[in-house]
């Protein structure tokens, strides 16, 4: 390779080892901020389209949802966020050809993801969806949906794990233009093949599906395009690539316990919605239309947290622990700013996103009582979110994943005493969240600060 063609790859890394903290955590999370509204998008219209089939067809896709959803920050943020912190690990320590070999490495990872999470949601989905209630028009609806997206959820898993092999070279701008424009196809998708237009037949449900697997495969191909080229940062090449546990090893060593921390958000939201339905179906689609807010923080989150991943990490492979552990605080606050903002607006007016989906009253109702006791502590959660992102960039994220299973321990605990014990209702429930958030947040935050300790005793001894 030419001295010009290495120009590019040694200025970016240059600007994550060097720039001023905040404002290049700020333009390298633009892009990706872009991200939250498209999965926003993804989120409410969705939402909106099969509302319109009644509530039936939008209960029965909301028991589906949080698998989904699962699947879908399994890729993005926690397998996907370890090959991006690999990838940035490799460049910092400026060993291009490991980065080159990491990306092989994730697309076969990809692939076999794919075939397991297909293999299991096509056989015990249905399983799953009877436990949280499912039955009946809501059943059907359920895995008229489910069938469509996890027949093809390679496509989900591919468009991820490629885009999280750029954005670990520090390039934000192209994966999220590539993400946007997919879910933009799939918006144009989903109504044509839920209603049918034409020659198209109506699907339903299965539409909302298959739309979404259509547009993530359009992504994946581009971005497998572009990791081909010649000139690109970090190459993905399968000829001469000699496959290896120890590069495999280094995914699992971050993403198996991020893919725990994912089941953990998304066990949580499926127990609570087990929960809840214990108050009737309008409670439980009542909360999991407030829960649908929640995932738009996460996303929001993983704006911020894929440029703290490529910083932090860039900053850990070149030895930069200071350096590092202020990224990880400048984007705690960051994160925590935004989702208590989004948080404080949703607590004082949460009739205008539950508007978006129904004008069922007891379902407002419901919904209301949750919005306002939750989202006030939604800064809570962005706070412990964005410290998850800076520990994946360490290559540690144990204390992180730690704290998310105690918020699932006093969310569902707390709300299962509150509900079938104590009767306390909604309310209830919904304090039990509360304190869970809030338990999250401080938790994680205080074992960040510990690690602060280790990262400069690590330091010390380098140096001797």
């Amino acid at each position: 390779m030419t001295e010009g063609a290495k120009a590019p790859v040694a200025a970016r890394t240059r600007l994550l080892l060097e720039g001023p903290i905040l404002p290049t955590l700020l333009r390298l999370s633009a892009p990706n901020v872009m991200n939250l509204l498209a999965i926003g998008g993804l989120i409410t219209f969705d939402g909106l389209f099969l509302g319109r089939l009644g509530p039936s067809v939008l209960a029965g896709v909301s028991l589906v949802f949080p698998f989904v959803m699962f699947v879908q920050h399994v890729a993005a943020s926690g397998m996907g966020g370890a090959v991006s912190s690999a990838v940035a690990r490799a460049l910092g320590a400026n060993d291009k050809v490991r980065a080159n070999e990491l990306a092989a490495h994730a697309f076969v990872l990809a692939v076999a993801m794919a075939l397991v999470f297909s293999a299991l949601m096509l056989l015990a989905g249905p399983l799953f969806y009877r436990w949280m209630g499912g039955a009946g028009e809501v059943m059907q609806a359920a895995l008229s949906y489910s069938n469509a997206v996890f027949a093809g959820i390679v496509s989900v898993f591919m468009l991820n794990m490629l885009a999280n092999v750029v954005r670990g070279t520090g390039n934000m701008g192209f994966p999220a233009g590539v993400l946007i424009t997919a879910v933009a196809l799939h918006l144009v998708l989903s109504p044509v093949l839920i209603f049918g237009i034409g020659p198209v037949p109506a699907l339903g449900p299965a539409g909302a599906g298959l739309g979404l697997v259509v547009s993530f495969g359009a992504g994946s191909i581009v971005l497998f395009v572009q990791l081909r080229k010649t000139d690109s940062l970090v190459r993905l090449a399968f000829r001469g690539v000699r496959y290896r546990w120890e590069l495999f090893r280094e995914f699992f060593s971050v993403g198996i316990p991020g893919l725990v921390n994912v089941a953990i958000n998304n066990l949580t939201v499926v127990c609570l919605t087990g929960i809840a339905g214990r108050l009737g179906k309008e409670a439980a689609v009542g909360y999991a239309l407030g829960a649908r807010l929640e995932y738009i923080m996460i996303p929001l989150a993983f704006g911020f947290g894929t440029a703290v991943v490529a910083m932090v990490g860039t900053n850990w492979g070149a030895k930069q622990y200071g350096r590092a552990q202020a990224i990880a605080w400048t984007g705690a606050a960051t994160v925590a700013l935004a989702c208590g903002s989004i948080g404080f607006l949703a607590a004082l007016f949460p009739g205008l996103w539950l508007g978006l989906f129904t004008v069922d009253e007891k379902v407002i109702s419901f919904g209301s009582v949750y919005l306002t006791t939750v989202a006030p502590l939604y800064a809570a959660y962005g706070l412990a979110m964005a410290l998850y992102f800076a520990m994946q960039g360490m290559g540690a994220v144990l204390p992180a994943v730690s704290a998310n299973g105690l918020r699932l321990v006093v969310s569902v605990g707390g709300g299962l005493l509150a509900v079938a014990w104590l009767d306390l209702g909604v309310f209830g429930l919904s304090l039990a969240i509360a304190c869970g958030f809030t338990l999250h947040g401080m938790l994680t935050a205080w074992l960040f600060w510990r690690k602060r300790v280790n990262a400069e005793t690590l330091l010390t001894e380098r140096r001797s």
